[in-house]
Parts: structure tokens; C-alpha cells; sequence
């Protein structure tokens, strides 16, 4: 398209101004990576914990120094700590955090789904999961022994409480987020219920379940050293109370480094299933 414009018998084409094409900016965090800034930031603080323990601000007894620490994860490892070997404490660990996480996830994932679908389930479940949630770990600690003994039971039913929540409250919330428009859409195609459980409510509340997976697995390694507590002779969190009653505080760090560990490769396994299963959550 352009515009004619005749001037004293000379005729001009001047052409219009053409549609420019506008990129819109990003809101949020967006697609960019920040592993960059996560390892600056952790340089930074190991280079700070380092400085405050080298100008002795902390006494060496209460902040032992990162080389100090990395030392004693070396001794850990060859002697053994508490009367067991670095590998049995982080095995029975990992034995009672996948026995929790499995058995949480079996049931809380089958209930959040039913309270999200049905209004009976809802009034059921909810008063009690609301009423116990909110409890830390410690609070009904003295009843997992009075009513389980101190067996491996206890330990893994303080570990399954602690997780439950989140990922049942997470699976009812992934439901009642549910676009309406896509359930009577699949009924005008003729969906049964059972089709419309399989493939569209679970699809639609999966990453609000990944989500709740992730926040259980923090809560679950948060609860590992009250649960073993209960007349353990073994685990990460036996391993750190046992190092605080001798002021052994490098062994605690240890023991800390380790369950952060842990919970790190747990929560990037969740953040990869999240990648394949769900690869469009965020990109609505």
C-alpha cells in the first residue's frame, strides 16, 4: 500500500509505514538459566564462612573452617562415626526417607485427587490433615513410641506424616485447578469417568503434584533428625545428635553437608520428572 500525491503533473508514491514487529519483554524469572549465579553465590558464602572462622569472630570450637570440615569428611569416611561406617549412617537414611516418600506418595496422591473431585472426601479428610499438619515433627514424636515402640516403624510413620500433607494437599489443589472447559469438552467427546480421571484430571494436576513431591522431600529430610531419635544407632541425623552431645562440631557440619546433599540430587530427580512429564508448566 501507498499513498499517490500529484504535484504539478508529477505523480509521487510515498509508502506507508510497515508494521514493525514488537518483542514483548518477559515477566519473571523467564527461561534463563541461573546456575551461574547459584555457584557465585555459594563461592561467596563458603569464602565468608572461611573468612569469619580464619579471623577467629567465632570460636574454632562452635565454627570450624571449610578445610577442617573437608577433613573430617575424609576421617568419616575411613573410620566410621558413632560406632558405624559413613555408608551404613546415609543408607539408613535413604532406607527411611524412599520407604516414607513411596508409601506417602501412594496414598496421599489417590486421596488429594478424591478430595479435589468430591465434596464428602473433602469434609472427611480435611478437618484431620489440617489439624495435624501444622504440628512440627517433635510434637507427636512421644506417641510414634508410645503407640509403635522404637522400631524402624516409628521412625518411617514420623517420616510418612511429615510428608503426606503436602503432596495430598498439593493433588487436591492440582484438581481444583482444573479448567472446567477441558472436562465438558471431553464429555462432549464422549469421555467416561474413568477417562476423564486418566486423562485429563491427572495430566492437569501433575505439576502441582511434582510440586508437592518436591516440598515433602524438604520437609522429610527437615523431620529425618527428630525421626531418628527414636533409639537409633544408625542414620545421618543419629550421627549429628551424636556429634553435638561431644561438641564435636565438624562432624555436625559434616552430617549437614550431607543431608543437604541428599536432598539436592532428590529435588533435581523431581525437577527432571517435571521436565519430561510435564514440560509445559510455565509456558501457558
Amino acid at each position: 500500500m501507498s499513498d499517490v500525491i500529484e504535484t504539478r503533473g508529477v505523480v509521487i508514491r510515498t509508502p506507508t509505514d510497515q508494521p514493525k514487529t514488537v518483542q514483548m519483554k518477559g515477566f519473571g524469572v523467564g527461561e534463563g538459566s541461573t546456575i551461574v549465579i547459584s555457584l557465585v553465590t555459594a563461592v561467596v558464602l563458603i569464602a565468608i564462612w572461611w573468612l569469619v572462622a580464619k579471623l577467629g569472630l567465632v570460636p574454632r570450637l562452635f565454627l570450624p573452617t571449610p578445610q577442617e570440615v573437608v577433613t573430617q569428611i575424609g576421617a568419616v569416611y575411613r573410620d566410621g562415626y558413632a560406632g558405624a561406617s559413613l555408608g551404613e549412617h546415609v543408607s539408613a537414611s535413604l532406607f527411611r526417607i524412599a520407604a516414607a516418600a513411596v508409601i506417602a506418595i501412594v496414598i496421599g496422591i489417590p486421596i488429594g485427587l478424591l478430595m479435589g473431585l468430591n465434596r464428602w472426601a473433602k469434609g472427611v479428610f480435611d478437618a484431620p490433615i489440617e489439624f495435624y499438619w501444622p504440628l512440627p515433627p517433635l510434637a507427636y514424636l512421644p506417641l510414634m513410641i508410645i503407640w509403635l515402640g522404637i522400631g524402624e516403624t516409628s521412625k518411617v510413620t514420623l517420616l510418612v506424616l511429615a510428608m503426606f500433607a503436602p503432596i495430598c494437599l498439593s493433588a487436591q489443589a492440582g484438581v481444583r485447578s482444573l479448567p472446567i472447559e477441558r472436562v465438558n469438552a471431553a464429555r462432549s467427546l464422549g469421555a467416561r469417568p474413568w477417562q476423564l480421571l486418566v486423562s485429563i484430571v491427572l495430566p492437569s494436576a501433575l505439576p502441582e503434584i511434582l510440586t508437592g513431591i518436591r516440598i515433602a522431600f524438604g520437609i522429610g529430610w527437615g523431620t529425618l533428625v527428630a525421626a531418628e531419635l527414636i533409639a537409633s544407632n544408625r542414620g545421618i541425623g543419629y550421627m549429628i545428635m551424636s556429634a553435638s552431645q561431644f561438641l564435636a562440631t565438624d562432624v555436625v557440619f559434616v552430617g549437614i553437608g550431607i543431608i543437604a546433599a541428599c536432598a539436592f540430587v532428590f529435588s533435581a530427580t523431581v525437577r527432571l520428572l517435571e521436565a519430561a512429564l510435564v514440560p509445559w508448566k510455565g509456558k501457558s
